[in-house]
């Protein structure tokens, strides 16, 4: 019936871990908040085209979720746990499942803090462009018109966190590997160099060689924020192996490193942030396969020229590494990637109404390989409960291998309605 985003092996250890504090806990006096809310959204593709197989005819997403936030706090000791638990129906596949989006426990002692559980990490400054933010994200979800935040996927981690006047560190542990949910091919047309064939996909073991880990040292240089990233672990989309009857799918190992800055400048807030991706099954570049090494970069300004007005514009670039490498082990007839790739995003927000009202319009544009997403948008809060929405996603390209371009018969409108109680 559906799925469970939670497997059982990663819910028992868990529960075994929140045992250990049970005895602490138990003589604490618990204070416990709790709301529920429901969503329904629609997404409607407009270009009248359906991808070979569809499910879902000219609807992309139709779902209903409804969900409880809970937290409980101990009023004798320093710790807490939160738990957000959502039961969607999926209208277009009609199953019903059970989605654990966030279950952890936080406790701090001193300068250092411990969350333990399922939870949603951003790292970096970018607005929708993720260089030192490693960790999965929906890309279904967010092209279909569901709310931002379902564009972050949830970890099952262990974080560090430790606070000091000098540095500020968390270190990230993840046992449990998450990829990038990628959008279905039943329901979108994309970019498909297996001719549709369907392919098996290999999922890193679960075990100590294959953990995750990830560390962010943060701190303030006069009015700027600074931080410094390390990680290590696997890409997050799938790269290919050649085998025996076809290829099989499987997640190559990644190492990240990276900078970013943030802080005031002239009249806005200026953004920084680099990274250099080590893709370690692919040294040389020669496995066109896996991902090559590549150096990426992000620059970004907004400003508030009103109060209820607000504009901000990034560039992101990124260089492969070894690409002569890369294009001399092409096969015949695959197209290939370019040497440098950019884009250029605009953000223009404008409020109304005692900012109940929000229009927003984003627009991410490739100028080296001719592709953009354009996202119009507009939400309107009825009441301290009830807020309604409604966008586009509207894609450009040549139906290619570019990340935008090859959804290009995929535009869609969508609307939502969100009750909080």
């Amino acid at each position: 019936m559906g799925r469970r985003e939670l497997r059982l092996p990663q819910l028992e250890g868990w529960l075994a871990v929140a045992l250990l504090w049970l005895p602490r806990l138990g003589a604490a006096e618990i204070d416990l908040e709790w709301h529920p809310s429901a969503l329904g959204i629609v997404s409607v593709r407009t270009t009248g085209l359906e991808p070979p197989g569809s499910e879902g005819g000219a609807f992309l997403r139709a779902e209903e979720r409804l969900w409880l936030d809970a937290t409980a706090r101990a009023s004798t000791m320093d710790a807490s746990a939160h738990l957000r638990a959502e039961l969607v129906h999926d209208s277009i596949a009609g199953t019903l499942a059970f989605d654990w989006r966030e279950a952890f426990a936080d406790v701090a002692s001193g300068p250092w803090d411990f969350r333990m559980g399922r939870q949603v990490v951003t790292w970096g400054v970018g607005d929708l462009l993720f260089i030192n933010d490693v960790f999965p994200k929906d890309w279904g979800a967010f092209f279909s018109g569901s709310p931002a935040e379902y564009l972050k996927r949830a970890v099952d981690a262990v974080r560090i966190g430790f606070s000091s006047n000098a540095v500020n560190a968390d270190l990230l542990v993840i046992p449990f590997f998450s990829p990038d949910r990628l959008p279905s091919r039943r329901r979108f047309w994309q970019f498909d160099p297996t001719g549709g064939a369907p392919l098996p996909t290999v999922h890193p073991a679960t075990g100590l060689a294959n953990t995750e880990t990830a560390l962010r040292l943060y701190g303030q240089a006069g009015r700027f924020d600074l931080a410094g990233y390390a990680y290590r672990g696997f890409h997050h989309t799938p790269g290919a192996r050649p085998g025996g009857a076809g290829a099989t799918m499987f997640y190559p190992h990644l190492s990240v490193f990276g900078l970013s800055a943030q802080g005031p400048a002239w009249d806005g807030i200026l953004s920084l942030e680099a990274g250099y991706y080590d893709s370690r099954d692919d040294e040389d570049g020669d496995d066109p396969g896996v991902p090559n090494s590549s150096w990426r970069f992000l620059t970004g300004y907004q400003i508030a020229p009103r109060d209820d007005l607000q504009l901000g514009v990034q560039y992101y670039g990124e260089r492969m590494e070894d690409h002569g490498a890369y294009r001399r082990t092409v096969p015949a007839g695959m197209p290939s990637a370019p040497a440098y790739r950019d884009l250029l995003t605009f953000r223009v927000t404008r409020l109304h109404y005692q900012h109940t009202l929000r229009l927003s319009s984003f627009l991410a544009y490739g100028p080296v390989e001719g592709d953009l997403l354009w996202q119009p948008s507009a939400s309107y809060a009825i009441s301290d409960h009830l807020t309604i929405a409604g966008g586009a996603n509207v894609f450009g390209g040549h139906n290619g291998p570019t990340f935008f371009g090859q959804f290009d018969r995929d535009d869609n409108v969508y609307s939502w309605i969100r009750y909080d109680w």
